[in-house]
């Protein structure tokens, strides 16, 4: 420890000792209010609800979850940005999501204006209607191909995990779709099973349930990996139908605006990389649900999600959903 020449030995040593302690310390006084920008019962909602119970037991503080959806999850985001700067109010949602809505031109922010506490990466699924037809990822795309714009995709909106794999499977295809926008994944998927929509590519987590009682057909990960889901067995990957594909991890996570107090950051920093690592009730939604649990937190958290953000802002530029061109926003091509 390196010694300033205006503080005696003894002071230096209280001072080390007594700051840091006092920066990991923070003891909330009122309840935390938690935003989740989408509807009950989807990929964030679920998620988040089971860290915020581990993050209350360290706190010994309730943690409100509001369910504020709407705008593929701008306007709850934006309530987070724009509340006091105390430490009391935070959101959720996927990184990539909250990396695009400067580009996308409805909320002025970018993923480096947030304290990230990743808790899972998720992987999206191709989930159609029993139904439908379609048995492997072949003959649904090549049908795609065969009936430009008329297969119905269920989403949670221009930003949602189920867009984004869209645009990868446009960009590495070229076919066209019908896009049907919900106000979060659950409620898409929820209208996949009632046929509203052929098929949902939301995340797996949103699934899981529907796919083990077989009221939805996986046929394919969209991913170069094929995903191991509890009570059902394997999905296998998209790169085994398009040789070469690849999408970048889809992390969740609790997102704290930067300004707020130090010592909040520095808190939540200390549960997340000392007690949430450790986390069984994370661990075990994970394994049931067919996500990665991988929390982390700082600097790591933000270059874990950097490819996602990436990936997600041009694709949507190509798709002309953006206002601004990425890399206008500090998002350079990938």
């Amino acid at each position: 420890m390196h010694k300033r020449f205006f503080l005696t030995i003894a002071a230096t040593a209280a001072l080390a000792t007594a700051f840091p302690a006092a920066a990991q310390n923070w003891k909330p006084t009122r309840p935390i209010n938690l935003i989740v920008p989408w509807a009950a019962g989807g990929s964030t909602d679920q998620v988040t609800r089971v860290a915020a119970a581990e993050l209350e037991k360290a706190l010994g503080q309730t943690i409100v979850i509001v369910n504020q959806p709407g705008a593929s999850g701008a306007i709850g985001t934006k309530s987070a940005l724009d509340a006091p700067k105390d430490g009391y109010t935070w959101t959720a949602g996927a990184a990539q999501d909250l990396g695009a809505y400067q580009a996308l031109g409805s909320v002025n922010t970018s993923i480096k204006d947030w304290h990230l506490f990743l808790n899972v990466a998720n992987i999206q699924v191709i989930g159609v209607n029993p139904q439908r037809p379609w048995k492997n990822a072949k003959e649904l795309l090549d049908d795609m191909k065969a009936k430009p714009g008329q297969i119905s995709v269920a989403t949670a909106g221009v930003t949602s995990a189920a867009h984004a794999a869209m645009d990868e499977i446009v960009k590495a295809t070229g076919v066209k779709y019908k896009e049907v926008s919900y106000d979060g994944g659950n409620p898409a998927v929820v209208a996949t099973v009632a046929g509203e929509a052929d098929l949902t590519t939301q995340l797996a987590v949103e699934q899981a349930d529907m796919i083990r009682g077989k009221r939805l057909r996986p046929l394919a990960t969209v991913s170069d990996k094929p995903l191991e889901l509890e009570g059902y067995g394997t999905i296998p990957a998209l790169s085994a139908t398009l040789p070469g594909f690849k999408a970048p991890a889809n992390y969740f996570g609790i997102f704290i605006p930067k300004g707020v107090p130090d010592d909040v950051v520095k808190t939540v920093e200390r549960i997340w990389t000392q007690q949430m690592v450790k986390s069984e009730a994370l661990k075990k939604y994970a394994t049931s649900r067919g996500a990665l649990f991988n929390p982390l937190a700082g600097e790591e958290a933000q270059k874990a999600v950097w490819p996602a953000v990436q990936a997600n802002a041009w694709n949507l530029h190509a798709s002309g959903k953006t206002k601004v061109a990425p890399d206008t926003v500090g998002i350079p091509k990938p």
